[in-house]
Formats: C-alpha cells, structure tokens, sequence
C-alpha cells in the first residue's frame, strides 16, 4: 500500500504543487522570524560585549524612576563628581574615569536637516580620549568649549570633516562647534551598532547633556593588577551604599542585551501572530486540494478497496501523502525562512544605521518549528479528506461519478453553533471586563468566527455566486464560467474562505484605524482652539523639541492671544508608573487651549476628572511625584479638569520642569485673537522656530492630518504583513482552477469539440476565476466591516466616537480581487484551451 500511495504521489506531482508551496511560504515566515530573532539577539549581545569590553567594573547611581525597553529611555540620575574621587581610593582600583553618556545631541547636518535615527540613540559625552577599542580616524579629541568631535557614522551622515563648524541640538537651544575629530572603532567599525556620538569636553557635556556641572552619568572603573573585575565590585559597592549600581561590564553587557531582547521578542511574536495567519489560511487551500484529489481518485481508491485494502490503509494512503508534502515544504520553507532573515536583518541594519550584524545562523527552534509546524498543518488539514476517502465503497470502481453532491444541513448546523460560539467570546472581550483574559477571548473569538463563517460559506455559495455571475452571463463562455463557479458549493466555499480571511482582516483593520482617525479630527476639532501648532516628526528614541523662548517671543507678535508649550516626562507615583505633562503657565495653557484655568503654584497640579475618580483624588488631595532627574515632592491637587480641556491627565508646574529627563517643549500651542488670519502669523512663528529644525510652525488643520497619518501607517503595514496570508489565497484560487480543469477534462473536450473555441474557454475559465474571487473578497469586506465596527464600538470609552466604513477602501478590495481572478485564471485557462480535443474526449 505504501509502494502504492508513493507511486501514485510521484504520477501526480504536480498536482501538490501549490499546496505544498502554500506550506512552504507559512514555514518560510515562522522560520524567518526565529532566524531574524536569533540573529539580533546575537547581535546584541556582540555589540554590548564590545561596548564593555574595556571596562572592569561601572558604576551609576540608582535611576529615580525606573523605565523598561517598552516603556521608552530610562534617564541616568546624576552622580557626583566626589563619588568619582571616592571610588579612586579604593584598593585595587588602577583609574576611575566620569563618564557623561546621554541621548539627545542631535546633529544638524550640512543640508540644514537633523540627523535622524530610527532605533539607535544620538549619544552625547564627554571626550575621555581613546581606549583599546577606539581608534582616531582624523584630528584629534576636543580640548577647549568651542571644539567637538563625532564618530565616523555621525561624520559620514552629516558630511562634514575636521575643520568644518557644527550646530548641535541638545538639552539647550542650538549650539555651534568647531568639528576637531573623527574617531572609528576597531575592526574597521563607524560606529557600535550605528549610534550617532558627538564628544564634548566634559564642563559641556555636562552643562549641555545633564543640565549641570560637576556631575556625570557613570563612572568606568578599571582594576589594578591582580584584581578581578567581581573583587573590585564587591570592594566598592558597600562604601557606596544602595543608591548606587556597582556591575561589572560583563553584567552590563548582558543586562543592556536582554532589555533589547525583550523589545525585539514583542516583534517577534508579532512576526509569528501573522505567520499564524498565513498558515491557518494555508489550511483552507491544503484541505482543497487533498478533496479534488480524493474525488479525482475515486475510482483508483475504490479499486484498492475491490482488492483488499482496508478503510485504515486508505487513511493512511492519504495521510501519508501529506506528510511527503510536508516534509518537502518544511525543508524548503526553512531554506526560504534563512534567507528571508537575512534580508529582513539586512533592512534592519539599514534602518538603525548600519548595525554590525551577527553572521547569519540556523537556531534550532527555528528547525523544530518549520518540521512541527509544516507536518502538523499539512496533516491536519488532510484529515477530512482521508476521512472522506476511507467511505469509499468498492462498488464506486464500476462507476463514473462517485462524488454527488451532499446535503449542507449538518454543515451549516455547525457552522451557525461555531460563529455563535465565537461571536459570544469575541462579544465578552470586547465588552465585559474579563480580566488577564480579555486578549486571548478576542483572538480566539475572531479565530472561531473565521472557522464558523467557512463552514457557513457552502449555503451561500451557490446563490452569491449565481448573481455575481450574471455580470459575466451575456455571453456564452460567461454563462458557463457562472455555472461552474457555483457547481460545487462546497469547493467554491473553501477557495473563497482562504480568500476572506486575509480580506476580513484588513478591512477590520481599516474600520477601526479610520474610525479613529475620524474620532481624532472630529474631537481636535471640538476641543482645540489653537490655531497654530508647533510639532515635529519623531525620527528616534527621543520626541522632537524646541527653545522655549520661541513661546515668549511669538507672544509677542501681534494679534496673538495666547501661547504655550507643552512638556512631557514618565514619572513615578508610588509604584505606578505613568505619563504627565507641564507647562509653564496653566492659564496660558488654558487659554490656548480655549478654556480657562488659573496659574499653578508651587506645589500644585492639575487633573484631569477620570484620572482624579481613578485614584480617588480630589480637591486638596496629596500626593508624592519622583521625577526622572528630580528628588521625590509632594503636590496638592488644586484644579481638577474636565477629560479633553486641557492636553494630558495630569499636569505639572513650572518648577517640576527641570526634572524631567526632557526639559525642552515638545509642543506649542498658539492661539489668535478673533478676526486675525493664520496666514497672517504663521511666517512669523515658523521664522522663530527656524533654529530648531526638528520642529516646525503648522495650521491646525495640517497638524492634526499630521497626528492622523500615522493611523494610514498602520494600515499600510497590516496589509504588507498580510500580504502572505492573501497570496497563499490566490495560490488557492489558481489551484482550485488547475485541479478542476484536470477533473474535468473529458468535459473540456466535449465542449471544444461542440464549437467552444480556444478564446472563449480561456474566458470561461477567466470568469470562474473572477467569480470565486470577488466572491471571497465580498466574504471578507462583509465578515471585516463587521468585525471591526464591532471592535471600533467597544472603544467609545477610549476616545473612538465615529465609526467609519472606508467604503472607497473597500471598493478597491473588491477590484483588486476582481483582477486577482484575472491573474489566477491565466495558467490554468491556458492550459484548458491547449487541450487535445480527441485525447480530452478519451480521457477517463
């Protein structure tokens, strides 16, 4: 049986072609992602080695709040300049050096732009001269207050040499240096891991980078002869006490790399969510394939059971069939997966700068999941067929036709009590309060409606199918193109279910995005008067700013009535950690704003009603605030806002400012008096804010399209992810076609050999093609503008009023599918008009 089930695999391969293809593109992204992962944690560990590699031992005071890799940049405190002087009496200590180390010296580069980084930090410090693992490139340290030096990635990027002069953004407005020297790393490295690093001598970078002299963010501690690095820190630590951090480098290192770690395993399990995706819509196509394959070979299964083999044998016929083109795939999908990680690690790179990669490895979860995964979908979806096959009876042998179509009550039974089941948990996610559950009920409950639908999809098949098909029925190859799409109900369901997944999923998507972006323009529109705004572009870590004076001086300009900007800092209050803004006068801020508020004295903040219900807060209340630079200060809550009128939940004084690890505005808001033009103002303001290129001066309108577009963005990147889900779909579409055309050969042949020419059964095929595909895409716009209304609804507490059909967006999807048949039907169709009529007559 088994010589049998191979023989017959080997006379029929290319019928398992794209099935096993579909397999092969799910492993491809799981074991791209392991690859990828692997890859940048190796990476990381590499880049953190190298950057600790000449320090035994780093010392640094307890950060004042403290900050994960999700959360943002964690701020160094302070530390002393007499702690340095400390640890240099300690025995076994050879040097003690201060180090300054900051994010935040951005470079405006030769063409006038900020040198943007989109991972990497822009490091500013304090010029120490070379170690082991430096090396100058050009020039030479910076020795006097005027002078900088930069590393070769920050050189090259900005264009200038030694010599020309260089403006600095930094905690300070902009500054200007003469550039003295380039330095590079070992090995022939611009950089570490592409970080941007500009050297000042150590008064500026304190001054400029931590806002104070005589104080550093670390200090690098090398051991004498004798001492190892674990002796030193044990000796150092207890004369420091517990406000200090005394590691050694090799802890540092790994520390450092298993923060980034956590970052990337979110990314990760993003990359696989969406390889889950692709897989689960590979099903649809694996389960179709094997059932055209079954019926194809009812006769030949129905021989084997005339001489002898029993309904086990048959199962595992089928089965076994699947675990070949499981195992080919995997290896395949896995060969594909490597070099996919390469190429993502490659962007990646590219992206952050010209990280160093790691060399490209092979890690063995990476291997175990593309064999578990690519067997195990490949044999699960195989199961019904085998099931099916198993049923059939000896007699079938004599016969022609062995495959009537069946009734649909026990699958739409099943299908109703599926999509009832998942709608019911989908329904308990969104909108009761269950807890830690709350996540797995909505994936689990869009995942159970999918699987319900699919199975509801056969009773609405045929009648869907019928009227799509009449667009296509003025001519004859049109009329039996519509017929053959809804001939089996139960194929066309499966092929287009493969399709609606993927569709559904991005319109839900565009629903709740674009319900969103509406609710943001809809509510900026209610509540903010300011008719022109100050903003940047985040490009890095660390959101754009501004000179605060720009704030005083376009008050001053005639026919403004009111300006102020915004600050925003992570603080702790008690063991929470959350956001608060500050500004320098609530009531011009208010003002702004467009409502009113006194000014907050010292002491005192302001909160928003919900935020002051959730902590049962009120009117004179207290409360302790830690800062991310400050020391811990009790406030008094003195005003208490509605949610909306003015910006953020909580609000903090002028004087809280000097503690925020950003102690420059991000945002300015800049209010008109009646009857005055923007156009009026507006030059003026982006005149003033021309020394801080991050920022620039907009009109309200263009501000919040501004803040709006980053809703686009997600959309954009939610159809590239599930770009492999709706290939796998198409995949579907042009095997479903190339199998029928094979079952349905002799039927071909009598066709042609009545006068249907070879032009018209192309189009006939092309019509069936295009009917099943819209068909699917009417599935998945309908199944995903549900969905997502239904999600978008269960957000209202959360800001999302509008709800929004992208009935534009949608239309598109329906086209696109229309031209997806198109393209689907092309192999296929040529293939059915090349058909030999005799030898298509002849065919049994």
């Amino acid at each position: 049986m088994l010589r049998a089930t191979l023989k017959s695999l080997l006379a029929r391969k290319l019928r398992l072609v794209l099935s096993g293809l579909a397999v092969l593109l799910g492993v491809m992204f799981v074991s791209g992602a392991l690859v990828l992962t692997d890859t940048l944690n190796r990476t990381f560990d590499s880049i953190f080695a190298d950057a600790y590699a000449s320090t035994d031992v780093s010392v640094a005071a307890k950060p004042k709040v403290e900050v994960s890799e999700m959360e943002g940049e964690e701020v160094a405190a302070p530390l002393p300049a007499s702690v340095v002087e400390t640890i240099k009496t300690q025995a076994g200590v050879r040097s003690a050096t201060g180090r300054v180390d900051a994010d935040g010296a951005r470079v405006i580069a030769s063409d006038g732009k900020v040198l943007t980084s989109f991972g990497p930090p822009r490091i500013g410090s304090n010029w120490t001269g070379t170690d082991e693992s430096m090396e100058m490139r050009a020039g030479r340290g910076p020795e006097a207050p005027g002078e900088i030096a930069m590393n070769a990635t920050t050189a090259e990027l900005s264009g200038f040499t030694v010599g020309d002069r260089v403006s600095v953004l930094t905690q300070q407005p902009k500054r200007e240096f003469t550039l003295v020297g380039v330095w590079g790393y070992t090995g022939g490295r611009d950089s570490i891991s592409g970080v941007q690093e500009v050297a000042f001598t150590t008064p500026v970078a304190q001054e400029l980078m931590l806002g104070e002299k005589g104080v550093f963010t670390s200090v690098t501690v090398q051991a004498a002869d004798g001492v190892t690095p674990e002796q030193l820190r044990d000796r150092i630590a207890p004369v420091l006490g517990a406000d200090y951090q005394v590691k050694t480098g090799d802890q540092l290192a790994e520390e450092n790399s298993s923060s980034l770690k956590e970052g990337m395993g979110f990314f990760n399990q993003i990359l696989l969510g969406f390889a889950g995706i692709a897989l689960f819509v590979g099903i649809f196509l694996i389960l179709n394939t094997f059932s055209i394959v079954v019926a194809q070979r009812t006769r030949e299964l129905a021989l084997l059971r005339a001489i002898g083999a029993s309904r086990r044998q048959v199962i595992n016929s089928v089965l076994v069939e699947a675990v070949v083109v499981g195992v080919i795939a995997s290896v395949l999908g896995l060969a594909a997966g490597v070099g996919a990680g390469a190429g993502l690690g490659a962007l990646f790179s590219g992206m952050s700068g010209g990280m160093d990669l790691a060399p490209i490895g092979v890690p063995l979860s990476a291997v175990i999941s593309s064999f578990t995964v690519g067997i195990l979908v490949t044999v699960v979806a195989a199961v019904l067929p085998a099931l099916r096959a198993s049923r059939i009876s000896p007699v079938a042998a004599m016969q022609d036709v062995a495959t009537p179509d069946r009734p649909l009550t026990k699958l739409t039974v099943a299908g109703t009590v599926v999509t009832a089941a998942g709608a019911a948990a989908l329904g308990i996610g969104l909108f009761a309060d269950a807890g830690d559950a709350t996540l797995y009920l909505i994936l689990g409950g869009v995942l159970v409606t999918f699987i319900g639908v699919a199975l509801l999809t056969p009773l609405i098949a045929r009648p869907v199918v019928s009227v799509l098909g009449r667009l296509f029925s003025w001519s004859v190859p049109g009329r039996l193109g519509r017929l053959n799409s809804g001939r089996n109900p139960r194929r066309t369901a499966i092929t287009a279910a493969a399709l609606m997944v993927g569709i559904a999923l991005v319109t839900g998507v565009t629903v709740v995005m674009d319900s969103a972006k509406s609710s943001l323009k809809s509510e900026a529109a209610r509540i903010l008067k300011a008719q022109i705004m100050i903003s940047g572009d985040q490009g890095g870590p660390r959101p754009p700013t501004y000179d605060p004076a720009v704030l005083d001086r376009a008050a001053q300009i005639p026919g403004v009535r009111a300006a102020a900007g915004l600050y925003n800092d992570l603080v702790a209050i008690g063991d929470d950690r959350t956001y608060v803004a500050a500004t320098e006068d609530l009531s011009r801020m208010a003002e702004a704003y467009g409502t009113t508020a006194a000014k907050l004295g010292p002491g005192q903040i302001a909160v928003s009603a919900p935020e002051a219900t959730e902590r049962g807060w009120q009117m004179g209340s207290t409360t302790t605030i830690q800062t991310a630079k400050g020391e811990p200060r009790t406030y008094t809550v003195a005003h208490i806002f509605t949610e909306d009128t003015l910006p953020g939940s909580i609000i903090l004084p002028a004087e809280a400012i000097k503690g925020f690890g950003i102690t420059q505005p991000i945002l300015g808001f800049i209010r008109l008096d009646d009857g005055v033009a923007v156009s009026s103002v507006l030059p003026q303001v982006k005149a003033l804010v021309a020394d801080s290129p991050e920022v620039t001066a907009t009109d309200q309108q263009t501000f919040v399209d501004d803040q709006a577009a980053i809703f686009d963005q997600i959309i954009m990147m939610i159809q590239i992810l599930l770009g492999l889900a709706i290939l796998i779909a198409v995949l579907g579409v042009v095997n479903t076609l190339a199998l029928s055309v094979l079952e349905r050969t002799r039927e071909l042949g009598l066709l042609r050999a009545v006068g249907l020419g070879r032009a018209q059964t192309m189009r006939m095929i092309t019509v069936e093609a295009v009917v099943i595909a819209v068909f699917g895409a009417l599935l998945g716009v309908a199944v995903g503008a549900g969905m997502g209304s239904a999600v978008a609804h269960a957000l209202e507490n959360d800001g999302i009023t509008d709800i929004v059909l992208p009935w534009a967006r949608m239309g598109t999807y329906l086209f696109l599918a229309a031209l997806v048949g198109v393209f689907a039907a092309v192999l296929p169709a040529i293939r059915a008009a090349r058909l030999n009529v005799l030898g298509a007559i002849a065919h049994d």
